[in-house]
């Protein structure tokens, strides 16, 4: 399975960018994952907050693959326990999904052409994460996923 996140934004403190390098390194025996940073957008040089937002998601879907399964983060998504989560993983490898992109927009959300173009919707909850700790948590999600549909000690 090949899996890419695209995110908006850079990982600028160090912390962040460990802790995702920590996970993608765990994965590694598991699936091709790797993260594609798309630069976020200054409203205020774009002619605002529409037009950044295009400018971001025209960057988020260029970085998507033909035929790739693409998976929004939006916080209206649906919601999954990790065991669900990892259920759902088998259930698209099964289907013969075997190209998933995972997309976490910037801080204003993402534009209507990306929602367009998202297969299905994914949420942790009602709550409000900033993007570089979602990042972290998808791909530690990711990597429970795995761990749990191999009967692997580690999601407990």
């Amino acid at each position: 399975m090949k899996i890419t996140i695209v995110a908006v934004g850079k990982l600028k403190e160090k912390f962040w960018a460990a802790a995702c390098d920590e996970y993608l390194k765990r994965l590694r025996p598991y699936a091709r994952v790797s993260v594609v940073e798309i630069s976020d957008v200054d409203p205020a040089r774009a002619g605002g907050v529409d037009a950044a937002r295009e400018r971001e998601g025209a960057g988020i879907l260029a970085a998507v693959p033909e035929g790739a399964r693409v998976i929004l983060m939006a916080i209206e998504g649906k919601q999954r326990s990790s065991e669900g989560f990892s259920c759902h993983m088998d259930e698209l490898a099964l289907r013969g999904e075997s190209e998933l992109v995972f997309v976490i927009g910037g801080s204003d959300g993402v534009s209507d052409a990306v929602r367009a173009r998202a297969d299905e919707t994914f949420s942790f909850g009602p709550i409000t994460l900033p993007h570089n700790l979602a990042r972290v948590v998808l791909l530690e999600q990711i990597y429970r996923a795995f761990k749990i549909s191999r009967g692997e000690p580690y999601h407990k």
